[in-house]
């Protein structure tokens, strides 16, 4: 079996860390496991991570998943190459999204399915690694800031510091 390197699984339920290491045990060389958010970026420094599999809720009796996606975007802003599957018993679509939209690279419910919990983390991590020719991440990046300009060629020119007539060339690409 492939070793997909070391995961870092984050939630406060201990009866759910013992199960994530069972469970991932055989996949990943090393299963790490925080029952609270505050150690993640530390231990991200001190430790090479392929993936993070993260709780939405570490707030008693609150399940919005606001916990989740503020570190969600932590992690991301320390570690963007390193993909973060967002785990929660309290799902819904309106979180789902939001959490693929702050970067996320997946959404898994609890209780989870032990296979497609593997096949998730395998994908993200699989992902993570495609190299992307130069060219898909300037359209992309182009199409974005066009987007964030509502449209607005002269600023959206302006923003990534080149002509209109140069952006015009790009989009037709």
């Amino acid at each position: 079996m492939k070793d997909y390197g070391t995961i870092l699984v984050v939630d406060d339920n201990p009866a759910i860390l013992t199960a994530a290491r069972i469970c991932l045990g055989g996949v990943f060389g090393k299963v790490i496991t925080l029952a609270s958010p505050e150690g993640i970026l530390a231990t991200m420094n001190q430790e090479r991570v392929d993936v993070v599999l993260l709780d939405m809720n570490f707030t008693l009796g609150v399940n919005s998943g606001q916990d989740g996606l503020l570190w969600l975007r932590s992690i991301h802003k320390r570690h963007p190459d390193v993909p973060v599957v967002l785990v929660t018993a309290y799902a819904d679509i309106k979180l789902a999204v939001r959490g693929l939209k702050d970067g996320a690279a997946d959404f898994v419910t609890k209780p989870w399915d032990n296979a497609e919990l593997v096949r998730t983390l395998k994908d993200a991590i699989d992902k993570s690694k495609e190299i992307v020719p130069l060219e898909e991440v300037e359209a992309e990046h182009v199409r974005r800031v066009v987007e964030k300009c509502h449209g607005n060629i002269s600023k959206a020119a302006e923003m990534l510091g080149i002509t209109r007539q140069t952006l015009y060339a790009k989009i037709k690409k």
